[in-house]
């Protein structure tokens, strides 16, 4: 397993399948100082943070290619990384509240890079 990274680190995985988007929101974060850890499925969000341990925030939108969804990866950091902050996005209908796990944050595509940065920094890990 690779080095664990403390929790309250600047730590975000981007999960989002459009290479475009995803490159944008990685770009966002880098030029903020943090570290940033993208894929574009559940699949490699997963094999990422086995390698790489813990991460301080989820940024993952809803419908990806592979057999887990948005969602499913959300609940899995949640079981995994309970203090994590969790924003799951979406240009389609939002999920119902009881979809989305204990704590996550939906956004409505398209959403502000900032507010969520803003939200980041007012949460209590730090």
């Amino acid at each position: 397993m690779g080095q664990r990274t403390p929790i309250g680190s600047k730590t975000i995985l981007v999960v989002e399948d459009e290479a475009l988007v995803r490159f944008d929101m990685t770009g966002f974060f880098e030029d903020r100082g943090w570290q940033v850890y993208e894929a574009e499925n559940a699949e490699q969000a997963i094999a990422l943070l086995d390698r790489h341990g813990e991460i301080r925030v989820l940024l993952t939108d809803v419908q990806m290619p592979g057999a887990m969804d948005g969602l499913r990866l959300a609940h899995y950091v949640r079981e995994r990384f309970p203090p994590a902050l969790l924003f799951v996005v979406s240009g389609q209908a939002p999920p119902s509240p009881q979809a989305l796990p204990a704590r996550a944050t939906f956004l409505p595509k398209p959403f502000d890079l900032h507010h969520v940065l803003r939200q980041i920094e007012r949460s209590p890990v730090g």
